[in-house]
């Protein structure tokens, strides 16, 4: 099912450029809906229609097997996910994938690198701003915000220690019955880079996988060293540039968080979907923040990160990590860059 599935949004995205590369390899896209509740898109250089079609399919392939594994809404026959954990809290450990052990493993240290700022233990409060932001979406005139104590109630079972794992026996167990897990902070970006991993391992040499804007570049455009055009989206919505800038990249990632993605309007201000940890509001610094680095389950984290961080903290944040760049769009449009984003800017 799902080979036909991906055949058939084959046959009707992939597009051939008229230019070839120097090593006469062709321009290849496809794209499909379903996985990660966003659009994900594949580009490459191949040297034929099949070639390509068996690299899209295993890309497919792998990142559904991450969405059902990271998925806290929907149940999968024979499958122990995320939100199996969160129905188990407090009554017994769940026995999962490793796919799920590593992402939470590798949430444990973000959590501790980020002094709290990413935190997938913040499931019971996001989940409250979840439900508020739907009914208001679907209901305007009624648009409310959640009440101060009802926040500060499911603050209480945020404690990212409480979640156990046990990667001898493969088990996840959260020991508070109210907590929550919910690693939409980390997902998309982790998943994007696992399965940019695999499918270099496969000989995916040249290529873009963008999964809901969290963009890996594999390898160069001409498998030669040329580099990939990305565009950095412009947050304000009503500017006819939609496009801030283009960077030029080989095997690195780029991944945006802004206040423009998910948001409800009460009383006529905007409210986002990135939660502050401390205010237990949305944050509030900035329209938005991109993350330039190799990994992009690393620059999924920090991009929510620097987000939630006043500005010279996150700048300070950022100048300590190896090989990552941040950009800042300031509220009132400024924009403040790492000491080495500009460098990577097309000019």
């Amino acid at each position: 099912m799902l080979k036909k599935i991906i055949s058939t949004v084959m046959l009707v995205t992939i597009m051939i450029s008229a230019s070839g590369c120097s090593n006469k390899k062709t321009r290849y896209e496809a794209q499909f809906f379903e996985l990660f509740d966003t659009i994900t898109k594949i580009v490459g250089y191949s040297e034929s229609k099949e070639e390509f079609a068996k690299h899209s399919q295993l890309i497919y392939d792998t990142l559904q097997e991450y969405h059902n594994a990271y998925d806290i809404y929907n149940d999968y026959p024979g499958i122990n996910n995320i939100k199996t954990i969160n129905d188990n809290a407090g009554i017994k450990p769940v026995k999962v994938d490793k796919k799920i052990i590593d992402l939470l493993t590798f949430s444990q240290e973000q959590y501790k690198n980020t002094d709290g700022r990413m935190n997938v233990a913040m499931g019971s409060v996001l989940r409250i701003w979840h439900d508020y932001r739907e009914a208001g979406i679907n209901d305007e005139e009624n648009a409310a915000l959640p009440p101060m104590d009802k926040l500060k109630e499911a603050a209480k079972h945020t404690d990212i220690n409480k979640m156990i794992i046990d990667r001898e026996n493969s088990t996840v167990f959260l020991e508070d019955k109210d907590i929550r897990l919910d690693v939409g902070a980390v997902a998309k970006g982790y998943a994007t880079e696992q399965v940019a991993q695999l499918a270099m391992e496969n000989g995916f040499t040249s290529g873009l996988l963008s999964v809901g804007g969290n963009i890996r570049a594999i390898g160069s455009k001409d498998g030669e060293g040329e580099k990939w055009n990305l565009g950095v989206q412009n947050p304000d919505e009503e500017s006819e540039e939609k496009v801030l800038l283009t960077v030029g990249v080989t095997d690195s990632s780029l991944v945006t968080s802004g206040d423009y993605e998910r948001y409800y309007i009460v009383d006529g201000k905007e409210y986002n979907h990135i939660i502050d940890p401390e205010t237990l509001y949305p944050a509030e610094h900035f329209r938005s923040v991109t993350i330039l680095c190799r990994d992009s389950g690393l620059a999924d984290v920090l991009s929510t990160a620097l987000y939630v961080m006043p500005y010279e903290e996150g700048k300070k944040y950022i100048e300590s990590l190896e090989g990552a760049e941040a950009m800042w769009v300031m509220k009132n449009g400024e924009i403040e860059y790492s000491s080495s984003f500009e460098k990577y800017i097309k000019k």
